[in-house]
């Protein structure tokens, strides 16, 4: 008897024309994960009926959500699949290298469908209707730069073979921690010693009543910018920043060169005056945990400009 394994599980997704509705075989791609725990669940709703003895009458079956995080590796070329799920469509330059511009606050998003693959099984389920609801950067000194997505689908559809055999791949190019920088007014921010990003699309499900226990859809809502700096505690800039309520700007990026690289600035970030706290002999740290909003002159809250060698997405 085969049992299924992670590193023989593979992930593919595919862009939709129309919302639920299974993309064409070319336009699948198949990208790299770390972890994957979208899935469907369909829960059991007691039995209250009374008159018939002590022991219950069966249970009947609730609605259907699909949902889950899938952690990916933040490389040069397919993270710009995410960022498309996330933010929308692009702006694309250039003629080689190209950038990729994905600006915030986009009034509709595009929807995906996402095969999770085990052939030892073999399970091949399909979800469709799938939307990003938040994407979550960790920068740390060292280690693998990672991001975790929050989908939300409509349906899946059981499969035991794969929808693509060969699907179209990108070249994989990491990047790490170590080619992690933060900036504040263009200037590398000193004595970080760790920091976080979110943006959240706060996706609303729209519920209607229908018989197949699925949603009509998914919408974006009011969209949302959250995130934390840890720094050691050297100078009052962020601190003064915080007590005058003067809103900075952040720029968070990996770069591996000047034709490769992924650079997000938050526009416009409020710092909340946080505690420093003397508890030993070591160094005092002050964290804080910031909150986004719209640039009035350039209307949107945060942008996402990926450089590198992909023509378009």
């Amino acid at each position: 008897m085969s049992r299924a394994y992670g590193w023989n599980a593979r992930m593919l997704i595919g862009f939709e024309a129309t919302y639920g509705v299974i993309p064409n075989l070319e336009d699948f791609f198949q990208v790299p994960f770390t972890s994957n725990d979208l899935d469907s669940s369909q829960g059991l709703i007691e039995s209250n009926v009374l008159g018939l003895g002590r022991d219950p009458t069966e249970p009947f079956q609730d609605v259907i959500n699909v949902d889950g995080d899938i952690v990916v590796p933040v490389d040069l070329r397919n993270i710009g699949f995410w960022l498309k799920a996330v933010f929308g469509d692009p702006t694309t330059t250039g003629a080689g290298p190209y950038a990729h511009e994905f600006k915030s606050g986009a009034t509709s998003l595009p929807s995906l469908s996402t095969e999770k693959g085990m052939p030892e099984i073999p399970d091949y389920p399909m979800f469709t209707g799938v939307r990003a609801n938040s994407i979550a950067f960790n920068f740390a000194r060292s280690g693998e730069a990672q991001t975790t997505i929050s989908l939300i689908g409509q349906s899946e559809t059981p499969q035991n073979s794969t929808f693509v055999n060969n699907p179209d791949q990108l070249d994989y190019t990491k990047f790490s921690q170590f080619q992690g920088s933060i900036k504040q007014g263009g200037t590398v921010l000193a004595n970080v010693t760790s920091a976080s990003l979110t943006y959240s699309n706060n996706l609303e499900k729209i519920e209607t009543i229908r018989d197949d226990g699925k949603i009509d859809g998914v919408d974006p809502g009011v969209a949302s910018l959250s995130g934390n700096i840890a720094v050691r505690y050297a100078d009052n800039a962020l601190m003064d920043a915080a007590r005058s309520g003067t809103p900075i700007d952040l720029e968070f990026a990996y770069k591996i060169d000047g034709d490769r690289s992924l650079v997000l600035t938050c526009h416009r970030v409020f710092l909340p005056k946080p505690k420093r706290s003397v508890s030993g002999p070591g160094g005092i740290e002050a964290s804080y945990d910031y909150q986004g909003s719209k640039d009035p002159a350039l209307g949107n809250m945060i942008t996402a400009i990926l450089t590198n060698d992909v023509e378009n997405y």
